[in-house]
């Protein structure tokens, strides 16, 4: 066969930047912001537990277990989280957020006392000048809590994020008040928040690409966030754009849960990532992460969702079937699985799926037949073709069954 290069031109490269110079991290936000989504069911423990491992598994570098200001369900889940971590050894980072208040900062100090490791704290407030205005704020009263909330969790040797809400709408000279004082008083990470989902691609290169000069000005070791929404439906490519303008840990939560119609969706940061070839992580249990957290927040996959939804990796379209189906008798599951994808199933412990519909031609059934060890006789081919161009969906395999037992019965075979 020939070799890759010779079967697909990438344009995706032809004009692409290179890749960030920087390693850079992915962040989950699942079970603090990923769950405050209006329709979302805050998993069980278990869920919770089982989601941390996975998401270890997977090569994400931290994870947000909570917001323990909220109240006692949230302090003893995160509790349980960073005992899980510490006990099971995992490679995952812990990080709780909180207000840019003592009050909202005493739990998560109080939670790493007990359970004896550090617990990075997100110091949130707000910083566009339509949250100030709408809040009240001045921005004499937003450097004096910033400057307070980041000593406070310094003072009792917590790592700080310093998180500036709708960073993406604040003004410039705001910013570098508000990150300058954060950094004075020992902030290790600054965030860019596109709080609202308000960036465009150019608008998030723009934002992080000043803060990323700014901070090379005031401290270059600083570490930079970025953390989008989703509301425009950019949340992918912004955070791509983020990292290429210096980021080097973006945030996500799983399905794309959170706030409105939700955060960047973590597992296709994953999926983008490693197709880029940012990272070389396993992902085969991918879709186990993500089947995860729709089980325990109640909201399904849907079918035609990317790399984790049913129908991923699945035709029964006659032209798009009859391509994979050859690929297939070649032998070559590379090839099936690059034909008419652009994501290979083999990358998340998947392979091409053929079904059978209203859209579906013969060589379909002929293959679906050889896959179950049936002699796909041309009137049974034929009879099946027949009963799915009568309908209006894809024939399930009890119905595909009953047609073959109906020609048996009929043949005598």
């Amino acid at each position: 066969m020939p070799d890759e290069a010779q079967l697909i031109y990438d344009w995706n490269t032809v004009d692409a930047p290179a890749k960030p110079p920087h390693p850079v991290q992915i962040h989950d936000e699942t079970l603090r912001d990923g769950i405050q989504g209006p329709s979302v069911r805050d998993p069980d423990i278990e869920h919770k537990l089982r989601f941390l491992h996975l998401a270890d598994e997977l090569g994400v570098g931290s994870i947000d277990l909570g917001l323990p200001a909220s109240g006692p369900r949230a302090v003893a889940d995160v509790e349980r989280l960073a005992e899980e971590i510490r006990d099971q050894r995992l490679r995952i980072k812990p990080l709780c957020a909180a207000r840019t208040l003592e009050g909202d900062i005493q739990p998560v100090v109080e939670i790493s006392q007990r359970v004896g490791i550090p617990i990075e704290v997100a110091a949130f407030i707000g910083s566009s000048p339509i949250r100030q205005y709408a809040e009240g704020w001045t921005i004499e009263q937003m450097v004096d809590n910033t400057r307070k909330a980041v000593r406070f969790a310094r003072r009792h040797q917590l790592p700080v994020l310093y998180v500036t809400e709708d960073t993406t709408r604040a003004q410039p000279e705001t910013l570098r008040r508000l990150f300058g004082t954060a950094i004075e008083e020992g902030a290790a990470r600054v965030a860019v928040c596109d709080t609202v989902g308000h960036s465009t691609p150019d608008g998030a290169r723009a934002v992080v690409g000043y803060v990323r000069r700014m901070l090379d000005e005031m401290k270059p070791e600083t570490g930079l966030d970025w953390h989008g929404h989703s509301d425009r439906g950019l949340g992918v490519i912004n955070a791509i754009d983020a990292a290429l303008a210096g980021a080097d840990r973006i945030h996500g939560c799983a399905l794309g849960l959170g706030e409105r119609v939700g955060n960047t969706h973590l597992d296709l940061l994953l999926v983008n990532f490693r197709l880029l070839g940012w990272i070389d992580t396993d992902l085969s249990k991918l879709r186990e992460m993500g089947q995860v957290i729709a089980d325990g927040t109640g909201m399904a996959i849907p079918a035609n969702y990317p790399v984790l939804g049913r129908d991923a990796f699945r035709t029964a379209t006659g032209v798009h079937a009859a391509a994979v189906i050859k690929a297939k008798r070649k032998g070559d599951d590379w090839l099936a699985n690059r034909v008419y994808s652009g994501v290979p199933a083999e990358l998340f412990g998947c392979e091409q799926v053929i079904d059978i519909g209203p859209m579906s031609g013969e060589s379909n059934v002929v293959f679906w037949l050889e896959q179950r060890g049936i002699e796909p006789r041309p009137e049974l081919v034929r009879a099946i073709v027949e009963r799915a161009k009568q309908g209006n969906r894809l024939l399930d395999e009890p119905e595909i069954y009953a047609v073959v037992t109906e020609r048996a019965a009929k043949t005598g075979s």
